[in-house]
């Protein structure tokens, strides 16, 4: 069963970063995609990469999401 996709408004409840995994759940994409997406410099999200893995920037996804 797939991940329910939140809403605009939850997501900008959620922290100032998030996983890649939560951050695909919101895109509509699979994690393998946009881990992908990141190893090659293509991800439409801002990203931080922190003690080997990559946090998303919510505020960026919010942007996306809103098609600013």
């Amino acid at each position: 069963m797939a991940a329910e996709v939140p809403t605009l408004d939850e997501i900008r409840a959620w922290p100032a970063t998030v996983s890649v995994p939560t951050a695909a759940t919101a895109l509509g994409i699979s994690k393998t995609y946009l881990h992908a997406l990141i190893k090659r410099g293509d991800a439409p999200v801002k990203v931080l990469p922190l003690d080997g893995r990559h946090r998303v920037i919510t505020a960026s996804l919010v942007r996306l999401l809103e098609g600013s």
